[in-house]
């Protein structure tokens, strides 16, 4: 005659026991996790393609297709003043102009006005870089080239001394860090270097 033990199994130990497979089968599925970095938005530039501005204005440059040109909110007191504002990289290129008309004491105010705008960059900038360049056509231009947590990252005056006075400033209207937008502001510098030496001062205006 056999004897038949029958076993039986404590509920502890069968749900040790699944709490066991369940854990293996869980380290055997998952993949090490790694937090991705902060990414930013790819920024497309625009095709380097310009045309002329309006016969209306008493200087002449060429400017990018991609930008659209506006009136300045000073229009009303200052009409050859315009923006060059570009849609995709929300930058600006701000124009001012005055006719000195042989007024050296004007002249003398517009050139001091610039030199205290781009010096209140110094605030936040790690440097500004001066440089004067000559253009294709012979005329001159004062360039601040401006680095670091900076509203205005290049800034330019051109003049011929006599009846014609321009100022330029880049702006970019964002919030991103100017390291972030490293690839938009080269861009536009040298958007803004091809308005410098494209530009005329427009005769009998």
């Amino acid at each position: 005659m056999s004897l038949r033990f029958k076993v039986q199994r404590s509920k502890p130990l069968l749900s040790y026991l699944f709490l066991v497979t369940y854990c293996l089968l869980l380290s055997s599925c998952t993949t090490n996790y790694q937090p991705k970095p902060k990414g930013y938005n790819r920024l497309i530039l625009p095709n380097e393609e310009y045309h002329a501005l309006p016969d209306s204005l008493p200087y002449q440059f060429q400017y990018s297709t991609a930008a659209k040109l506006l009136r300045d909110t000073s229009w009303i007191n200052e009409k050859h003043w315009v923006e060059i504002y570009y849609p995709t990289l929300k930058a600006n290129v701000h124009i001012t102009y005055k006719k000195i008309n042989n007024r050296n004491e004007l002249l003398k105010e517009m050139l001091n006005d610039a030199y205290r705008l781009t010096s209140k960059q110094q605030i936040k900038a790690y440097g500004i870089d001066e440089v004067k360049v000559v253009t294709p056509s012979g005329k001159t231009a004062l360039i601040a080239e401006i680095s670091g947590e900076v509203p205005s990252q290049f800034q330019f005056t051109m003049t011929d001394s006599t009846t014609n006075f321009l100022r330029g400033a880049l702006y970019f209207n964002t919030k991103v860090q100017n390291d972030s937008l490293a690839p938009a502001i080269d861009f536009m510098k040298k958007e803004v270097m091809h308005l410098i030496n494209t530009l005329e001062w427009k005769k009998n205006n």
